[in-house]
This record gives structure tokens, sequence and C-alpha cells, in this order.
């Protein structure tokens, strides 16, 4: 079905009655200033607050990055959805009747907007019928494991709406289809059902188990999780993906959180269900949970928005499930940490205790204390790399270096990895101080060469400006003048990860991708019939737009008109454009490769003559002598083989910058 092009008058009362405040409150955490609200804009790395939101012109503005809008386009570009999606949840969420401009359509829409409607009404129901089964007799072993296991209280009960899902096979399959008559349809969308194998009907996805409702940001169920009471598997039985549950995007307790999280300026994030519950039974009410699946960057980010120093703390189990649940959650958003774009802690209860057995012995105050003495994320991990290592064993001895070297690569801090090189080369002495300097500037080695990408241009030849300046121009001339190959481009340049860096052309593809982005984000009162058109409409105009924003700069425009506008010579050399863009982006990975290559010799070499230096040191039986020359001499042949799988992958990156007669057989496009 075509999207339904909405009624001026829709779009005016939603307009009208979603306020900008609340609408961003729940996603930004802002503080009054005058008779506006400030705070970090989501949409960029902010620093310092430079985001604004004005009640009374129902506006909001970022002075650092520029972004601008209303309440729609606020909700649009955050979570990158179309204006008619934004329009009718809006709609929904503040009673707006809908209307659209073609009446045949408004049936479809109606019957749209109800499914959703009581898919909210069924799982609410669903709620309130697993509570009320937990106070009947059948219910009586699950009250009595919260209230005695879990020692909670009838006051936390009701207010994480703790349930119970009876035994039967069509309990609440009998109760919601067959006296509430709901469309057997609808339910089992819900999540809440099941079809039999053999088709004769439904059974209840949960049975027999403890309930626990999650609930969206907004406070409404939209799924549940189920705990066993006996020897079932799996122990935990979360809802599965639905129209209004993806756990993968959802944090259990966020909704009763985040205003604690706001005003404290700090997340906990742990594993389970009953560690949140514990932690807000105890009046540590900033904890959240992720769903049975490893923490997502998606998650984190949700919780940045109410931390305005960007404090997260990953409390997870301290066995090995839990380390390892740690590690891939630190995995996830390691780039976010080493950006400082999160301020990231672990804390690792002792005695390998979780918050909620932890807190059946201890005072929330007792971990509240541990809870300010959790290491920073590195710290952490630095830790881990050296527990139950033997440091005079040397092949233990240079797990731990190589670990260690791993993580301090991708610091992008120079006076932080100095520190954290400094103090690493303490530990890995173990309180020998001459050991130690010597150990310092080897480290410092290897953490150079770990850091390099290729990038830098203090590996580049004279030569590599002409191949590089003629690769960034083909591939610009073919993505303005040849619009079906634009994918193709852009799949080359993701897959390679390259760049333009000559500043002319990154200001030429700068303006395209910000015209792109303007063009198709650009709210509509009238929207296309369908994408394909729009993107269209987006190829013709690209040429026009591109030359109207290259009249603003005058220089510029001297330095990119030759890619504008095309010569003779130039239009021969996009007659074949997947042949083009194939050998651009090889001779641009190619210049990269060869500046690895020229690197990696040079620390091939610092590494070797590092273990050369001193002729008397073959002389020395100390462990802990033995154990950096190993680790070091093993240093030197891993450059080395880098280096030789860089000079094969050259080779590789030659054969695809060759023509050949097959090449030739594609189809060239004429003007």
């Amino acid at each position: 079905m075509d999207i339904p092009r909405l009624h001026p008058d829709t779009i005016e009362q939603v307009k009208q009655k979603a306020d900008i405040v609340d609408i961003v409150s729940e996603h930004v955490v802002l503080r009054k200033q005058g008779k506006d609200f400030v705070g970090l804009c989501p949409f960029h790395d902010d620093k310092s607050p430079s985001f604004s939101v004005s009640p009374s012109k129902q506006f909001y503005y970022c002075f650092s990055c520029g972004a601008g809008g209303n309440t729609i386009k606020f909700l649009m570009e955050l979570g990158k959805n179309s204006f008619s999606d934004v329009v009718l949840d809006l709609a929904r969420r503040y009673q707006v009747n809908v209307k659209t401009l073609a009446p045949e359509q408004r049936q479809e829409l109606q019957r749209q907007l109800s499914v959703r409607e009581q898919l909210y009404e069924i799982l609410s129901l669903t709620a309130k019928f697993y509570e009320h089964a937990l106070r009947q007799p059948q219910g009586k072993v699950a009250l009595d494991y919260l209230q005695n296991s879990r020692h909670l209280s009838q006051e936390t009960i009701q207010q994480f709406q703790l349930g119970y899902a009876p035994a039967g096979w069509e309990t609440l399959y009998g109760y919601l289809v067959e006296q509430k008559h709901y469309p057997v349809e609808l339910v089992d969308q819900a999540g809440l059902i099941l079809p039999r194998k053999s088709g004769g009907g439904y059974y209840d996805r949960f049975r027999d188990r403890l309930m626990i409702p999650i609930l969206d940001i907004q406070g409404r169920v939209i799924g549940f999780g189920g705990r066993t009471l006996s020897d079932e598997q799996p122990k935990y039985l979360n809802s599965p993906d639905t129209d209004l549950f993806d756990k993968g995007k959802t944090l259990f307790g966020l909704d009763k959180a985040r205003a604690a999280i706001a005003k404290q300026d700090q997340a906990v994030v742990v594993e389970g269900y009953f560690d949140v519950i514990a932690l807000h039974a105890a009046g540590i009410t900033n904890a959240v949970a992720s769903l049975g699946t490893a923490l997502s960057v998606a998650q984190v980010k949700q919780l940045l928005r109410y931390s305005e120093s960007k404090q997260v703390v990953f409390n997870f189990d301290a066995d090995a499930a839990g380390v390892k649940a740690a590690e891939r959650a630190i995995g996830e958003v390691a780039d976010l940490a080493y950006q400082g774009q999160v301020q990231l802690r672990v804390l690792n209860i002792p005695e390998g205790k979780d918050p909620d057995e932890f807190l059946h012995t201890h005072s929330s105050e007792h971990y509240l204390s541990l809870l300010e003495r959790a290491p920073l994320w590195l710290d952490w991990q630095i830790q881990q790399a050296l527990q139950g290592q033997d440091l005079k064993q040397a092949d233990q001895f240079q797990q731990s270096i190589q670990a260690i070297v791993k993580l301090l690569g991708n610091l992008p801090n120079t006076p932080l990895r100095t520190h954290y090189i400094h103090q690493c080369a303490g530990f890995l002495s173990q309180g020998d101080a001459r050991f130690a300097l010597q150990l310092e500037e080897n480290l410092r080695t290897q953490v150079r060469g770990q850091r390099w990408h290729g990038r830098s241009q203090k590996w580049e030849k004279p030569t590599d400006y002409s191949l590089r300046e003629a690769a960034e121009a083909q591939l610009l001339r073919i993505y303005i003048h040849c619009p079906a190959h634009r994918p193709e481009v852009h799949n080359a340049l993701k897959e390679r990860e390259l760049e333009f860096s000559l500043s002319h052309y990154r200001f030429l593809w700068r303006q395209i991708l910000d015209i792109e982005e303007t063009e198709n984000q650009e709210p509509q009162t009238e929207l296309p019939q369908s994408y394909a058109s729009w993107e269209e409409h987006t190829e013709v105009d690209l040429l026009t737009a591109l030359q109207d924003r290259c009249t603003e700069s005058p220089e510029e425009i001297k330095r990119v008109l030759h890619i504008l506008q095309l010569d003779e010579t130039a239009k021969l050399d996009i007659l074949r454009p997947s042949l083009a863009i194939r050998t651009a982006t090889a001779s641009l990975e190619r210049i990269m490769c060869e500046k690895r290559c020229r690197h990696l010799l040079k620390m091939w070499e610092e590494a070797t003559q590092a273990i050369l230096a001193d002729p008397n040191q073959v002389q020395i039986l100390d462990s802990l002598e033995q154990s950096l020359d190993a680790a070091f001499d093993v240093e030197a042949l891993r450059f080395q083989k880098l280096f030789y799988d860089e000079r094969r992958y050259l080779q590789e990156l030659d054969r695809q910058r060759c023509v050949t007669p097959a090449d030739l057989l594609e189809v060239p496009q004429l003007g």
C-alpha cells in the first residue's frame, strides 16, 4: 500500500498538541535556563550544553551543529523515521483523529492504528491477568518465592507489576480469545500464544512461570520475561520481538530509572530482572538491565541521553560468565569509550555475587561505596589481562603484553597513553625499577605500531598525490554524472574504508552528502507515492543543487569545476562506470597499503634492533629478562608477518587495477 497522504488538519493538530519539551525530555536531560531549556545535543558529540528548546516557539536548535526544527523534525532525525510515521505515532499518543487526503485509504489507516492500540490493550490486560493469578491459590508458590527467596515487599511486587502465568496450556488463550473475544491473530501477534505444530489451535507461550512485565519509556507494557518455577528450560523466557517490542533496543526498568539517572548523572547496568528490582527496592533507582542479549550500542546511547556527564557503570556478575558478558558489552561500546563519548566503569562485586545476592546480606550504602570505587573500564580490562598470569613464564608474559598493547593502541590521547604505558610497565616489572624503564620504552614502541592505520602523511611518497588526485576525481565524476552507479560508489567506499582526503574533493563530497540528507529528510505535506520516485527526483537535481551551493564558495568551485563540467576526455573516462569505480578505489587502497608496508618495515627493524641493542643481554639469566626477549622477539616476527601480508594484498590490488578484455565487454554509457 502507498503511504497515505495525511490531511493538513491532522498535521496541524498534532503540532499543537505535542509539546516539544515533553517529547525532547524523554530523550535529552533538559535544564531550565531563563524562558528556555538547555541540554546536550543528541545529534552530535556534545561536550557542553549547546542544545536549546523553546516552549514558547515549540522549536529546538543546536548552536554547535545547527540541528533545529519542531517536534516532528526532532523525532524524525532522532529515530530516522519517516514524516508520516512520526505524525501517526504522535496522533496515537495525543489522541488526534487521523484524516487522510484519499478517502479510500482511511479504512486501512484506521485498521493499522487500531492494531497497535489493541496490542497495547491486550498486553496491559495480560499483565493484570498475571497479577491477579499471583494472588490466587495456584500462584502461591510464585508469591512465596518472591517474598521468601527474593525478600521482596508487597510494595515492590506491585510497583513492578509482578505476576504468575498459570500452568495450563490454554489458560491465557481462553481468557483473551474466548472470554474477552480478542482476535486470535492479534494475541499471537502480541507474542502471548503459539500455534500448535499439528495445526490444531494455539497454546500459551508462558506456563507456570513467574511473570515480569517489560515496559517502554512511556510506561506501557510491550512484552514479558518469565522465570521458571521448576526445572524447565530455559530458566528465563522472553517475549519474541513484535511490532511493539524489540529486545535489542529495550532496557528493563528504564521507565522507572530515567529520572534517577538524570538526577544522579549516572546509569548502572546489571544483568538480570531481579538485580534491577532488588536495587530499586533498596533505593538505588538508577539501575537498568538488558534483556538476555549482549548490551548493544543502541541501548547504551539511550542511557547517555539522561546523563549529562555520560557516566555508565556495568555491574555484571564476577563469575566467568559475568566477566565474558562485561567484555562483550565493552566490545560493543569500545569506540564510544575510546572517544570519550561514554565515561565507562566496571564493577565486580566481591565473592562473585550479583547485586540481588549482595543486598540480601549488605546495606545499600555498602553497595554505593563499591559503586564509587568501580575502576574505569580500561583499568578493569588491564586487570583482566594480568589476572591469573605467571609473569615469570615467557609465554604468559608475552600474552599479557600483547593484550595490553592492543588495549593501549586504541587510546587517541597521547598523555593518557603515556600514563597507562608507565602504569602497565610497573605492573609487568613486578617492582624491578631497572626492568620497568626498559619495558616502558619497548611498550611505547609496540603501542606506536598498534596505532598505525595507514592514514598518516608521514609515510607518503610524492607520486602518491597524483594517483590519489586522479582516483578521487574519477569517483566524484561518476557519482555526479552517473546516478545509477551511486550506490556502487557508496558501497565501495564503505567496504574498503576509504575517505576523500584531498581538501577540495572532501569539500565537494560533504556538499553531496548534505544535499542528499536534506532532500530525503525534508518533511513534506504531500508525501511522494513511492521512495523510488523520490530518489529519482533527487538524482535529477543533484548537479543543479551542487552548482547552486558551490557559487557560495568561489575559491573551492575553481578547484572542482572540472568535476562538475566534463570535457570530452572526462566523458570518455566514465563510459564504463563499474570498471572505473573498481580501478579508482583499488588505487586509493593501494596508496594506504604501500604506506602501511613502509611503516611495518620500519617497525620490524626497530623491534629487531631493540633485542640486539645490548650485546650483554643474551648472558642475563634473570627470568624477567628472558621473558622480555621472548615477547619482543615474537613482536618482531609479528611485524614481519604483517609486512608480508600487506605485500600479498598489494598484488591483489594491482590485479584489480588492471583492465582485462572481459572488462571491456561492459556496455559503455553514452551520453
